[in-house]
């Protein structure tokens, strides 16, 4: 029988709102409180670049539940707007600081989970805090950009970084009329993909009047009063009405460094299979934790929802005394660039070199339909695998929707550890509006055997 307990849970997005639900779910006697430091809990942030364009009416569309509606759901006690400043583990007390009205209180604690998520990267060398550049990381930040798109018309913005927020954003401002530029220290965008898939980026991103600068590492920053009129770029003055710093995201852990909790290479809290840390009554998950990658069973930094709530609800689960293990993850990840889709899953060729693992690969080009058949387009795919025993390690996609399904099929493969020639073997779907006579996976397994 599971003792009743004091569980709290810090943060409410993703991994903390799975976690407080499942805490309370496992052990309905327990006491469960949320505490969030902004205004919302259990929002969609993936989603936030598809408000800006349009596609998704209305932020509040993204916003899943109140503090309310969940705890009249989920039983769980939701405290927005208050600040997790400080952690006694000896004790076993957090102070928590009211943000309305600034007073501060103590709460005792059982178990502890902090699901404390990533922030935004900020631009180096930046003057003050000038009033045309933002973040693209949660609902405040998608709420600021609107309300100063209201009062500003947006003719021509800037974008800095073309990872996947950066190109979902040059979409978003795109497909409201605005001229777009895309400023990236590397020479193509979407530096984590393959050189070939970087390459096919460029050139849509071109087809579609997007602008990119690659290969600048110090623009300079031209201001008018508190706002940035103008960046200089090899030696191009050019003028903007908005800047976007989308350079990436890193494990939010102030209170985690502050309380002495162990903390990795990358910047996040070190956890065991059952998500505890070197505290055995704390426990963490969602963006602010590094994780087992199921290829190099290395710790890495893998900022994903899925894998958020995954390991949300499992550390929610332990904390209310459960005994669950989480596995090692297979990153698969996927994006929309404009009419396109990019799925990369497992190692890309440079990671894979980068931990001296020795690989082969193949690549082809293929129609995801009949070639006769409406909408048949080319679609792109890269397989890399051992050299010696030709395990899969990963593999990048280009195209159509199919994409999600053939990074699916690999994802489950590498976590089989599946030789890569297998993709000979697969019977695949086929039917002329659905699927091609030849699968591309069939094409490249046939390659690599």
């Amino acid at each position: 029988m599971i003792t009743p307990k004091k569980i709290i849970i810090v943060g409410g997005n993703a991994a903390g709102a799975a976690a407080a639900a499942k805490s309370k779910r496992i052990n309905p006697q327990a006491s469960v409180i949320l505490f969030e430091a902004s205004d919302y809990i259990s929002t969609g942030t993936c989603e936030i670049p598809y408000v800006i364009s349009g596609e998704i009416s209305s932020y509040q569309n993204i916003v899943y539940y109140t503090a309310q509606k969940f705890f009249e759901e989920k039983g769980v006690r939701v405290f927005v707007n208050h600040l997790v400043e400080s952690i006694n583990r000896k004790e076993k007390f957090i102070s928590v600081k009211d943000l309305k009205s600034s007073e501060s209180k103590i709460y005792n604690y059982d178990t502890l989970v902090l699901s404390t998520g990533s922030s935004a990267k900020r631009l180096p060398d930046l003057l003050n805090n000038p009033k045309n550049i933002f973040t693209l990381k949660n609902i405040q930040d998608l709420k600021n950009i609107i309300d100063y798109s209201r009062i500003t018309n947006v003719k021509r913005g800037a974008i800095f970084g073309s990872g996947y927020i950066g190109l979902e954003a040059a979409e978003a401002f795109k497909k409201n009329g605005a001229e777009v530029v895309i400023i990236e220290k590397e020479k193509l965008p979407m530096p984590s993909a393959e050189i070939e898939v970087r390459s096919l980026i460029l050139e849509l991103l071109k087809q579609k009047g997007v602008e990119f600068y690659g290969k600048i590492d110090h623009p300079k920053f031209n201001y008018l009063t508190d706002k940035i009129q103008s960046i200089t770029i090899e030696s191009r003055i050019l003028e903007f009405d908005l800047i976007i710093s989308a350079i990436g995201f890193q494990p939010c852990n102030i209170l985690a460094i502050q309380s002495k909790l162990e903390i990795g290479i990358y910047g996040g809290i070190k956890v065991d299979r059952k998500l505890k840390t070197c505290d055995a009554d704390i426990f963490a998950a969602g963006d602010n934790i590094e994780v087992i990658n199921a290829i190099t069973r290395k710790p890495e930094y893998i900022p994903l929802a899925t894998v958020a709530h995954e390991y949300g609800h499992i550390a929610g689960e332990n904390a209310a005394g459960g005994n669950m293990y989480v596995e090692p993850v297979v990153k698969n990840i996927g994006v929309k660039i404009f009419n396109k889709f990019l799925t990369i899953v497992g190692l890309t060729s440079m990671e894979a070199y980068n931990f001296m693992i020795p690989f082969n690969s193949v690549e082809e080009v293929a129609t995801n339909l009949v070639k006769v058949m409406p909408n048949s387009q080319k679609v792109f795919g890269k397989i890399i695998y051992r050299k010696h025993s030709k395990k899969l390690l990963g593999a990048s996609f280009f195209g159509g929707r199919e994409v999600a399904g053939y990074a699916d099929l690999i994802s489950l493969l590498i976590s089989t550890n599946q030789p890569a020639d297998i993709l000979s073997q697969v019977n695949y779907n086929y039917s002329p509006p659905l699927s091609p006579f030849i699968n591309l996976l069939s094409i490249l397994g046939r390659k690599i055997k």
